[in-house]
């Protein structure tokens, strides 16, 4: 069986019964029936592992004897609360996007002269990059957490005992996922992350502190590292190294490094973390490379090693069926689809040749690095895998403090 599926995938589990919330403390109970109680009282989803006696290890509320109408219960209560919370947000940014909308096309109206009103109030709203902005905002924040609320509900009227045994292999591997380590992630994200506050540290000493507060303000620093592409053809190879590392402003920043935690976590865990940095590597280069051949304008952030590592694990996990439960390989299909449909909506100011080669290149790396398998078991790495994942790695960490030099002397 694959690890998350052993009976060891889990802590070893105390005497008598119990649970453990998200945050690893421990709560003791005196029964299972007592411990059926605060799995049914559950709020937010907290009870993650239970223990009972006769199991070594410790399992999935799911999992347990005689709980399954009170986790069906918890679950239920809990989703019509986020539904509840996305239903707000999907108001508050839809009106937001209706209000903006209302207004470019009144301005587009004013502005153009009599005849051709109409038409350049449509053109006012659809040409706006402020529309653009708002309306992935609206579909980022709002609208795919309301409808991934309305699905849970729909899922969860579906569930009978038979139900949640079949989810429960998809819930083991995203609870185990959830419990391993990835230090070469965090150790790229601590990368990004520096060069990020650098900039921020550069627009303070430029703009002032108001700018650096406004969430769509573009950062300094583009020009001092960014992928400018007159320059990079013209001889500043290193500038397709060091643009992965900065970042357009706030937002960009912090929708690149939540996907940065879920994809380099599951690449790393599942393909070991010399794959990690040379699919970063080999993808964030191709990504650069696409976007200097066909976009003009000055290109930043990790989107290509990001959609690299997108590619991969598609290619990867398809390729290690046994490896991944199959249902959970559909969150990595839907954000595909979801990046190319943010792709069409916002491009006029996102890389897309960026984001298609450095797809692409994550594919490709992974088919050729890594046959079909039909094991059960993570592949192991080798020491050439090592030798080049350390020598990427070092690479990688060159540029983002050669980024951080030049916009600190820039500024």
């Amino acid at each position: 069986m694959p690890v998350w599926a052993r009976n060891d995938a889990f802590p070893s589990a105390p005497e008598g019964w119990g649970w453990v919330d998200f945050k690893e403390k421990i709560h003791a109970c005196e029964s299972s029936a007592s411990l059926i109680d605060a799995i049914r009282q559950d709020q937010d989803a907290g009870v993650e592992l239970v223990w009972m006696p006769g199991r070594d290890h410790m399992i999935l509320p799911e999992e347990l004897p005689g709980a399954a109408a009170a986790v069906l219960a918890s679950r239920q209560r809990n989703a019509a609360a986020n539904l509840l919370d996305s239903s707000g947000n999907l108001r508050w940014f839809g009106g937001m996007l209706a209000g903006l909308a209302a207004y470019m096309l009144y301005q587009g109206w004013h502005h153009a002269a009599p005849g051709e009103r109409l038409g350049g109030a449509w053109h006012a709203m659809f040409t706006s990059m402020s529309i653009g902005i708002t309306l992935l905002m609206f579909l980022i924040f709002a609208f795919i957490p309301w409808y991934q609320a309305r699905k849970r509900i729909r899922e969860l009227a579906r569930w009978t005992d038979g139900d949640i045994a079949a989810v429960v292999p998809v819930l083991r591997f995203e609870t185990w996922l959830h419990h391993q380590q990835a230090p070469i992630t965090k150790m790229l994200l601590g990368l990004v992350a520096m060069v990020a506050l650098t900039q921020m540290l550069g627009e303070v000493k430029t703009a002032g502190w108001a700018a650096w507060m406004a969430l769509f303000h573009n950062w300094e620093g583009v020009s001092a590292a960014g992928l400018m592409k007159d320059r990079y053809l013209h001889g500043e190879w290193w500038r397709l190294f060091t643009a992965p590392f900065l970042h357009g402003n706030v937002v960009h920043f912090l929708v690149n490094a939540a996907a940065m935690l879920y994809l380099g976590k599951r690449l790393e865990v599942f393909a070991r973390w010399p794959h990690l940095s040379l699919v970063f590597f080999f993808a964030a280069g191709v990504g650069g490379e696409a976007s200097a051949r066909f976009v003009q304008a000055p290109s930043v952030g990790i989107s290509g090693g990001l959609m690299g590592w997108l590619g991969f694990l598609l290619v990867f996990e398809a390729l290690h069926g046994r490896l991944i439960p199959h249902k959970a390989n559909r969150r990595l299909l839907a954000g595909t689809l979801l990046t190319g449909l943010v792709g069409l909506i916002g491009y006029r100011f996102i890389d897309n040749a960026a984001h298609l080669g450095g797809l692409l290149a994550g594919m490709l790396y992974a088919v050729i690095v890594f046959p079909k398998s039909s094991s059960p078991n993570r592949p192991n790495s080798t020491v050439t895998d090592h030798i080049a994942g350390a020598a990427a790695l070092g690479i990688l960490i060159l540029s983002a403090m050669l980024a951080m030099r030049n916009i600190l002397v820039w500024c």
